[in-house]
């Protein structure tokens, strides 16, 4: 077995990463590997320069034209090789220490305003109200993300029986394998019920599968359609630019953020390790400010 290999196992067995947190490093560093020339079981750490490091940043930044987060998610992949390596005495130093990311651009969470949630809300309830299993499914998944600020890892993790019996909470697995339990608004308890009424009596789950969020053939949902499913929810009120899950969990903490909520509170709730993770949505929350501002104002409405 390689030392990559030995890597990758380590990631999996001792760090219990994600199956998605593991394939991410995987490409990366097979991605350097070969940019090296070299096969994986002849991978030698102790041959690599700090320079060789910065001449692939160069070459994923010029020549695959990545983006810079992109770029600094595979530098934070070797970084942790490294590590590892040393720590397990397969080179003497550290190549990475003191290596850095690049500098990002900032940006500011997308999120999508209160008044067009609204609409949201509203094209949900109609869904709610059907007895087609997929329509009150599908909208459940919008307002579990929405009122819950779950990551889309966490809800697909989901299993019926981190439910709280009554319905006012979910037990979720959040980054690093943290286990936190997420509060639910009472408004979902009766789209939660119905919804297991419709799997009940339609049949939808007739074995014993455990995953919260099913397809109509009973299976577990996989990312990519919980995305489009949410994405097309969105679009159909005309929700503009960006629509994911990643965006509904923005807006939920942003309007938590408006509506006056603590940021400790809010980092909770997120599952962010670090407050600095929670403190970008202070930037969203000033733009707010100045809006108000710049609208209210008397003095400001003198210039006008």
């Amino acid at each position: 077995m390689s030392v990559v290999d030995d890597f990758y196992l380590w990631l999996e067995a001792e760090r219990r990463y994600s199956p998605l947190t593991v394939r991410n490093y995987r490409r990366d560093v097979s991605a350097f590997v070969a940019w090296l020339g070299v096969a994986p079981e002849r991978f030698d750490p102790t041959v690599v320069r700090r320079e060789d490091i910065s001449d692939w940043a160069t070459c994923l930044f010029e020549k695959q034209k990545l983006k810079t987060s992109s770029v600094n998610r595979t530098i934070a992949s070797l970084r942790t090789l490294w590590r590892w390596m040393l720590s397990h005495k397969h080179v003497e130093k550290d190549i990475m220490q003191g290596m850095r990311g690049y500098k990002m651009p900032k940006r500011l969470p997308v999120f999508v305003p209160e008044t067009r949630m609204d609409d949201v809300v509203a094209e949900l309830r109609e869904d709610i109200a059907s007895e087609d299993f997929e329509r009150v499914r599908d909208a459940l998944i919008v307002l579990l993300i929405y009122t819950g600020g779950l990551r889309l890892a966490e809800l697909i993790a989901a299993n019926g029986d981190d439910l709280a019996a009554d319905y006012s909470s979910l037990r979720v697995m959040g980054k690093g394998r943290k286990m936190r339990v997420q509060p639910l608004v009472a408004s979902l308890k009766g789209v939660i019920k119905k919804y297991f009424s419709l799997i009940s009596s339609q049949n939808i789950c007739t074995g014993q599968k455990k995953a919260l969020i099913l397809s109509k053939k009973g299976e577990r949902m996989n990312r990519r359609t919980v995305e489009r499913i949410v994405e097309r929810k969105l679009k159909m009120v005309g929700v503009e630019g960006k629509a994911s899950p990643h965006v509904l969990r923005h807006t939920f903490a942003t309007q938590l953020l408006n509506d006056g909520a603590d940021l400790r509170e809010i980092q909770e709730l997120l599952g962010h390790g670090s407050l600095r993770a929670t403190q970008v949505y202070t930037h969203n929350d000033f733009e707010h400010l100045k809006e108000v501002y710049h609208t209210a104002h008397p003095r400001e409405r003198e210039e006008q």
